[in-house]
């Protein structure tokens, strides 16, 4: 009976844990591109529902900020390769993201630096990197 049962249990331990990953990067993929769509057709300010709410609360985005993320338009949104993992519950991503200043027209680019991180209780994926910065030249 051991010899039935034991290696049941360990592939059944294996199956589980193969669910829960494909879970999470399931929600990483749905979240990653929900965030890109914000980006891309609801501009910057959409994105902060996507930022993690601790992070928020620490380090909320000014009126300043906010005017300046009024003041563009998100010509490009390419996320180059996709995430990479820092480690099992955190991804990183780098993001080239094309600006056009509805008062100018004129069009430049930034690079956003994205920290991922996964929340194993809430089942969802937060941005601790919080918004770009589009002061960058």
């Amino acid at each position: 009976m051991r010899r039935i049962l034991l290696p049941l249990i360990a592939s059944t331990v294996l199956l589980l844990a193969g669910c829960a990953a494909n879970t999470r990067n399931d929600a990483l993929t749905s979240t990653l591109t929900a965030y890109g769509n914000a980006v891309r057709w609801n501009g910057l300010q959409s994105a902060l529902q996507f930022v993690d709410p601790a992070v928020l609360k620490a380090h909320p985005p000014t009126d300043l900020d906010l005017a300046r993320y009024r003041q563009v338009t998100v010509s490009d949104y390419d996320d180059g390769a996709g995430p990479v993992p820092l480690g099992e519950n955190e991804v990183q991503q780098t993001v080239q993201i094309r600006l056009i200043n509805i008062h100018t027209q004129a069009e430049r680019g930034i690079t956003a630096r994205q920290v991922w991180r996964y929340d194993e209780k809430l089942k969802h994926w937060w941005l601790e990197s919080g918004l770009p910065d589009i002061r960058q030249d």
